[in-house]
């Protein structure tokens, strides 16, 4: 069967002149082959995502078309604009599969309006609300390796796209033969025919103005003298971060020069994630060197920002997503109730393996936490529900772990924009009245305890890693431990059985053990790991560093 497929591949026009050179190196390879034709990349709420290739299993221009004439099958039935939002980031081949895209909406009759330059998540969450589109498609992978690229599909209110919707597309792929099933125009035909429109100035201009209206105390910045260290990590961040950072009165701007500009093969760092050491290794260098108060990097496709923050010593340390999550949450809460801008009844939002540190602050504050399911879907989802009551004004503030942050409700996914501007407004306040970021941290937990979150993966590559991790599940499922580390499960909850969490079904099982630690498994829903999140609590950073090591030593074996 896949032996048919390649060969259907080797005999068609590919028109990508990249793909037909693969095919014919691979022409001896049955195990290449079989990989590449075997299954199709799945198309779920996170769209697709995959090795940038030649092949049903990788990302191209084939599988674009077939999934974007999916999207187009839905988006007929949907009435409205009969409009399609498109962006697009740094990576490998982003340009092309944006554009490929659009031809496929244009020959369907379906209205583009697709930005024209690289800008990132919440750029396209923001022109799908301002053109009130059917959908949005943003081309990337995130903060995947280079090798990868991706498609996330958006639904009208600028939320990825919902379950029951990405099941109707996905129907719809199937029905679409991926070499012939697609409508198709060239890109240059679509913008003659009127179809295919770039985003305009006034909705770039109104994206700024919606972030920098969420200052926590305007002008601050402008005579604070923050010294910034800033890396886009080679993506498409540094145009909206450095216009918003500008406009707020922050110029001392230094951008690490080998990953200022777009590059998708991130030479740099092989892995573009924020969240890790090596990505951020260049910019603590500079940080160092220019003596800056913060060092900043936002992912490829600019929704997640981390940082390293300067401490007393002159020495810089990274901060976690959950760590942010909870300074920002303080001083969100302690800006607006200072400035008077805190809303009647407010309201923040967490998924349920961020810590709850955040769940103490927001109890200090008065603030009504809510805690949702992992994806950042389901924080837009509970902003959409207070605006349709009228009561939007009471969200404050969202955020994961993973180094995802909104405040606002201008855009429905997480937004490094936003969040370099509230961490650099921040990092200001500290600095203007004698403090820290690192001093204020450590003076939250002096006040709520001693908090560690730590996230542990555990992958599972090649076409069986799927069934393994199903597997590892389910045995957990059929067999609960009832210990870790001779900590005993006091509590456990089964997120897949929503008439028990009042949430939707999901693959996450939590163990609340009896030292009141917190051991939460989760499969990846975009890459092949399984996640495990650790939560102790200790009076000190080594008491609750070795609490967190005997968890994961006692979860290790049943993960590997």
């Amino acid at each position: 069967m896949y032996m048919d497929e390649y060969k259907r591949w080797m005999s068609a026009n590919l028109e990508d002149s990249d793909l037909k050179p693969e095919l014919q190196r691979i022409a001896e390879n049955d195990d290449e082959i079989k990989d590449r034709f075997a299954v199709s990349l799945a198309f779920g709420t996170a769209g697709l995502r995959g090795v940038v290739g030649a092949g049903t299993n990788r990302m191209n221009i084939w599988v674009v078309r077939q999934a974007t004439q999916g999207l187009a099958n839905w988006v007929k039935t949907q009435g409205g604009n009969q409009t399609v939002a498109i962006s697009y980031d740094s990576r490998i081949k982003s340009d092309v599969f944006a554009k490929t895209a659009a031809g496929v909406l244009a020959a369907n009759g379906i209205k583009v309006r697709i930005y024209d330059e690289l800008m990132p998540v919440p750029a396209l969450s923001f022109a799908t609300r301002y053109y009130q589109c059917n959908a949005g498609i943003m081309v990337t992978a995130s903060h995947n390796p280079a090798k990868y690229n991706g498609y996330k599909a958006y639904g009208p209110d600028g939320c990825q796209m919902t379950d029951d919707a990405a099941a109707i597309v996905y129907d719809e792929i199937q029905k679409t033969d991926i070499l012939n099933g697609a409508k198709y125009i060239s890109f240059a035909q679509g913008v003659e025919e009127g179809l295919i429109r770039f985003v305009g100035d006034d909705c770039k201009a109104a994206f700024y103005a919606a972030i920098e209206s969420r200052q926590v105390r305007p002008g601050l910045c402008a005579t604070a003298g923050l010294k910034l260290v800033y890396s886009p990590l080679n993506g498409s961040g540094l145009v909206p971060v450095t216009h918003v950072l500008n406009d707020m009165g922050i110029t001392d701007i230094t951008i690490v020069p080998e990953q200022e500009y777009p590059n998708g093969y991130f030479t740099t760092c092989s892995y573009p994630n924020p969240e890790i050491f090596e990505a951020l290794k260049l910019g603590l260098e500079l940080a160092k060197a220019e003596g800056a108060d913060l060092m900043l990097a936002t992912d490829p496709d600019a929704d997640r920002v981390g940082i390293a923050m300067k401490c007393p010593d002159g020495s810089y340390e990274l901060v976690s997503g959950n760590e942010m999550g909870a300074l920002l949450l303080d001083y969100i809460c302690a800006g607006r109730i200072e400035k008077g801008t805190m809303p009647a009844n407010p309201v923040a939002v967490k998924s349920i393996v961020s810590t709850p540190l955040a769940d103490a602050i927001a109890a200090h504050y008065g603030v009504e936490m809510r805690n949702v399911l992992t994806g950042f879907k389901w924080i837009g989802d509970q902003i959409a529900g207070l605006e349709a009551k009228g009561e939007v004004e009471r969200f404050i503030f969202g955020f994961e772990e993973s180094y995802g942050y909104l405040a606002g409700s201008y855009v429905r996914d997480k937004d490094a924009v936003i969040g370099s501007m509230l961490i650099c407004e921040m990092a200001a306040y500290y600095r203007s009245i004698g403090s820290s970021i690192k001093q204020r941290l450590e003076e939250i937990y002096a006040e709520y305890g001693r908090y560690l979150n730590k996230v542990d993966s555990f992958e599972f590559p090649g076409l069986s890693g799927m069934d393994k991790m199903a597997s590892i599940m389910q045995g957990l499922r059929d067999v609960p431990p009832t210990e870790f580390a001779g900590d005993a499960v006091v509590s456990v909850t089964d997120y897949k059985k929503s008439d028990e969490t009042g949430l939707p079904p999901a693959n996450v099982l939590i163990y609340k053990l009896a030292s009141g630690s917190t051991v939460v498994v989760r499969p990846s829903g975009t890459e092949p790991k399984i996640k495990t999140y650790f939560t102790t609590l200790g009076k000190n950073l080594a008491e609750a560093q070795a609490k967190k090591d005997e968890l994961a030593a006692a979860i290790k074996p049943i993960l590997s």
